[in-house]
């Protein structure tokens, strides 16, 4: 049974600041966090976001179609909806709707009109379920297994029926108030990635799966889109894209023409492992905006089977932030592989942290970019992984080399880098960095601040030594080095230790033994008073 102190009036809560509606969100899965993980949660409020999102965007269209207008709330809009559809115009409304939308909801299937049945109690999750098919199976491949995810079997719903429609029915409750239209796809998407940041806090070690904290991904935009600002065009390509928020994160940074709004012509390109995964970073996506157009995601494996393979297949950025030190199929047929053949020996099938890197690489284009995060050990590692490493530097590839403060990724604690690489960088020089001291500690986590990104990004920019941070080393001085690119090689970050003043020293000691007498001296003087045969 539903709260009945909980009552559906549609308040206006559009007034919301962004860290209101965060937290508005977030609290939509209260009562699931104390049954079950944030790695199962998360697909049920997650999915439901979505659903109501994409449920009142259709309101709004519907109202401004039949009526020229923006409703005074949701309420008011599925009022219009539900009397509308009753006329012999509505096969024409549908149309419009899937034109717009790529799929139709009923009036009895809005999240309006599934929150007024859990106010009526009569809501069942079967129907839902049912609607989520719908959906799916909406002409066009958009949305298609969208919701696989959003299991209501599951007995982490509850141990019956009853149980698990209680439970999705306080979640609808908490949204049911909140009008997703007014807050706009920046607002709304960033409260989004918001929730994927806290399932990702929650999730520990699995969160490595799905999300990379905004900062990083926010170097990570801000370098790859530099220099970018003459194009009319953009393309970036995330071979492991997790939840998107890499991808998502180069349309803030990008620079638009006068003429030109290019951040409607970003192409998105990723491919992604996991398919709950997958069905994430398709919703991170149109939360924020992106049209169908615009994105190109797909299910599969990235060393597996190379993809895209049809154009394009070379893009103006590559982001990348894969999983650490992977085994993977390393068999003699990769070498055959474009991706790997001109390097002539494969990464080591336990660790396939290069294999990612040469993967993403070979779909960069000649003028563009691309930024890997990677563990330290392919900085220095040896046998295959040092032959790949030498021929990036001799070719000129490498372009600079970031390290970044150990403790800033949820799922691992250990300090990571990120590797920039350009295909037409001909002085082969490489720009080091160490930023592993740049962050703000907040419990067991460090966090990259505004003030900590711009540091790094400036040293970036400016190209050259700075005392104790960057330093910009020869192909000469790296061969010298034995192509070993462990950052403390190149920037000296050790403190001078402080002269001692010996006599100094001395004199204190010498103070220090002469106050010492007085005081023994003084103090047998107190036992001669007390009595006591006792010296000290």
């Amino acid at each position: 049974m539903v709260n009945e102190k909980v009552k559906i009036g549609y308040k206006n809560m559009s007034s919301l600041t962004q860290e209101q509606l965060n937290k508005s969100l977030w609290a939509g899965a209260d009562d699931m966090r104390k049954s079950m993980s944030a790695d199962d949660y998360k697909d049920y409020l997650l999915g439901l976001v979505f659903f109501k999102n994409l449920s009142d965007e259709i309101l709004y269209e519907v109202v401004d179609l039949v009526e020229n207008r923006k409703p005074e709330s949701l309420d008011e809009a599925q009022k219009i909806f539900e009397r509308y559809y009753l006329s012999e115009d509505k096969d024409l409304l549908e149309e419009e709707i899937r034109k717009k939308f790529g799929c139709f909801i009923k009036p009895e299937s809005t999240f309006s009109h599934l929150a007024k049945e859990v106010a009526d109690r009569t809501f069942m999750l079967s129907s839902l379920s049912q609607i989520f098919r719908d959906i799916e199976q909406s002409q066009g491949l958009f949305y298609e297994g969208l919701f696989e995810d959003f299991d209501i079997n599951s007995k982490k719903l509850g141990k019956t029926a009853a149980e698990a429609n209680k439970l999705i029915s306080s979640v609808i409750i908490q949204l049911a108030d909140i009008d997703f239209h007014s807050y706009g796809h920046d607002a709304l998407g960033d409260a989004y990635e918001y929730l994927i940041s806290k399932f990702a806090s929650e999730s520990g070690k699995k969160a490595g799966e799905f999300y990379t904290p905004r900062a990083v991904s926010r170097l990570l935009a801000r370098i790859v889109t530099d220099g970018q600002e003459h194009k009319n065009a953009f393309s970036v390509y995330d071979p492991t894209m997790g939840s998107g928020s890499l991808l998502l994160q180069v349309k803030n940074f990008i620079v638009d023409s006068p003429t030109l709004n290019l951040t409607n012509k970003i192409q998105y390109f990723g491919q992604e492992i996991k398919n709950q995964t997958y069905n994430l970073a398709r919703m991170n996506m149109i939360l924020h905006g992106v049209s169908s157009a615009q994105q190109h995601l797909r299910f599969g494996d990235t060393l597996g089977v190379d993809w895209p393979s049809d154009e394009p297949t070379t893009f103006d950025a590559v982001v990348m932030n894969p999983p650490y030190s992977q085994k993977y199929d390393a068999s003699e047929g990769l070498l055959m592989d474009p991706r790997f053949a001109s390097f002539g020996k494969l990464p080591p099938k336990s660790k396939a942290d290069y294999a990612f890197l040469l993967h993403g690489f070979y779909h960069l284009k000649d003028s563009g970019t691309m930024a890997i995060v990677l563990p330290h050990g392919v900085l220095f590692r040896g046998s295959s992984e040092e032959a790949i490493r030498k021929k990036l530097l001799e070719e000129g590839k490498i372009y600079a080399v970031i390290g970044l403060p150990a403790g800033i990724f949820y799922s691992t604690p250990i300090p990571t880098c990120i590797l920039v690489l350009k295909k037409n960088h001909t002085s082969r020089d490489v720009l080091f960095i160490d930023a592993s001291k740049e962050f703000k500690k907040e419990g067991p986590r460090n966090f990259l601040l505004d003030e900590h990104l711009n540091k790094i990004f400036d040293a970036y920019k400016e190209r050259k030594s700075i005392e104790k941070f960057s330093y910009l080393a020869s192909l000469e001085e790296i061969q010298a080095q034995g192509f070993n690119l462990n950052i403390p090689r190149y920037v000296d970050t050790s403190e001078e230790e402080e002269e001692i003043n010996l006599e100094g020293v001395f004199t204190e000691l010498l103070s220090l033994e002469t106050e010492e007498k007085q005081l023994k001296s003084q103090l047998n003087e107190y036992f001669q008073q007390l009595g006591l045969n006792y010296e000290i």
